[in-house]
């Protein structure tokens, strides 16, 4: 996927993050596509690769567990402050999705311990944000991302990366876009 968005140009000369999904990774490239940095992510409670409309509007409350999804897509992302002025990088605004600083303040999620754990099984527990270790989102996203805006790849776990990406590969050209092994 990063060798698509470098050839490709896809991500216009700004950083970019790819999101997997199903091994709860994230990756973060400089602009050049050269690796900044991965670490373990905790993901939206439900599976699912997309948002329901209105979603970012409602309160935690108001979502039910089926709807808390970690949309996939390709976002212009950029860092900013969410509702309590904890500094994020949105990555879908309008649906209230930023990755951050992984959240501990309820002890009986342990998110903590989710995040150290070998098997990416145990990370679905957000509300489809994007939750990574302190460190990381200190030492790599902040820095990579501070004065510009980038790009976020959230690979999709049950739609077909042609259906997810189709506007930004040309499938029918030989060699190229993003079908290459990864469907």
């Amino acid at each position: 996927m990063a060798d698509w968005v470098v050839d490709s140009g896809d991500n216009q000369g700004l950083p970019f993050v790819i999101v997997d999904k199903v091994a709860a990774k994230v990756f973060v490239f400089d602009a050049d596509g050269r690796l900044r940095g991965a670490a373990p992510a905790l993901l939206g409670l439900a599976r699912g690769d997309k948002s329901i409309h209105g979603i970012g509007e409602r309160q935690l409350s108001d979502i039910r567990p089926e709807e808390r999804t970690t949309p996939a897509g390709r976002f212009l992302a950029s860092l900013g402050y969410n509702s309590r002025g904890k500094d994020v990088l949105w990555v879908d605004y309008d649906s209230a999705v930023s990755l951050h600083r992984v959240i501990t303040n309820n002890p009986v999620e342990r998110r903590l311990q989710r995040l150290s754990t070998r098997t990416p099984l145990d990370n679905r527990i957000s509300y489809g944000c994007i939750n990574v270790p302190v460190k990381f989102y200190d030492h790599v996203v902040i820095p990579t991302f501070t004065r510009t805006h980038g790009i976020v790849y959230v690979l999709p776990e049950i739609l077909s990366n042609s259906e997810v990406f189709a506007l930004y590969y040309d499938a029918e050209a030989p060699g190229k876009g993003l079908l290459g092994g990864f469907n």
